[in-house]
């Protein structure tokens, strides 16, 4: 599955307020979510001295996978497709490390 086919699979099963004229709320979820995968992490390294167990792993996917929902639904509000903001992302990146700023700070270095 690629990204673009993911968009319009997870897309099926959103259901919020306004959906199609409301990018709050899969940015309100996408942070919510990011926070649960940050949260596993501190878990594990306050309970289990840093070391991630196959079961705290799988763990961490399901919100990781809940991440990439919300992704999905807030680039369905913006009308833009996965996959071209994966490109784009590459493509910024990839100049930076070309320019040596990979490391710096600031949006447009």
């Amino acid at each position: 599955m690629n990204f673009n086919e993911y968009q319009a699979e997870a897309n099926k099963t959103a259901i919020y307020p306004n959906k199609g004229n409301n990018p709050y709320y899969p940015t309100l979820g996408l942070c919510g979510e990011a926070g649960e995968v940050a949260e596993k992490i501190k878990k594990v390294m306050r309970d289990d001295g840093g070391e991630i167990s196959i079961e705290k792993s799988a763990e961490i996917m399901k919100e990781i996978g809940d991440v990439l929902w919300y992704i999905a639904a807030l680039c369905e509000e913006l009308g833009v497709d996965m996959e071209t903001c994966a490109i784009l992302n590459i493509e910024k990146l990839r100049d930076r490390q070309a320019r040596g700023t990979i490391m710096g700070s600031g949006d447009n270095r």
